[in-house]
């Protein structure tokens, strides 16, 4: 019960964090801005915190998701934590290196942070040019 309830409210607050792009009057688009910068990093960073929990979450769930030495049940959880956060900014950021392959459900789950991490910046340079032209 308490792996489903973490799942969910680990997706809560990704979709949350999501929703901030698509909400009027919430980034500010007259210009570049050290609160704009602020807002985008915030949302990038609860993002790769998300689904770098989902993959350690699934993992202490006995859901092998990873393909990586470190995500064998025999090493330490920090460790397991920092490859499951490492990959997810990995896969954020640009799909990879390929140290760490997804395998499994691990595979869906990469594919949509791939596609979040594509459609963040476009978001967010179409949400400030569409407020720019409104005023």
């Amino acid at each position: 019960m308490q792996f489903y309830l973490s799942v969910v409210l680990i997706v809560a607050a990704i979709l949350l964090s999501l929703r901030t792009l698509f909400i009027p009057h919430k980034i500010k688009g007259k210009q570049v801005s050290f609160e704009n910068f602020i807002t985008l990093a915030l949302i990038y960073a609860i993002v790769m915190a998300g689904f770098g929990l989902l993959y350690y979450l699934l993992d202490l769930k006995g859901v092998w998701v990873l393909s990586d030495i470190s995500m064998r049940p025999s090493t330490s959880s920090y460790e397991r934590m920092a490859t499951s956060m490492y990959f997810s900014a990995i896969t954020l950021f640009s799909v990879g290196y390929g140290d760490i392959a997804p395998i499994g459900v691990g595979r869906v789950i990469a594919v949509i942070e791939a596609l979040v991490g594509y459609t963040i910046p476009a978001a967010f340079v179409t949400r400030a040019v569409f407020d720019h032209k409104k005023t």
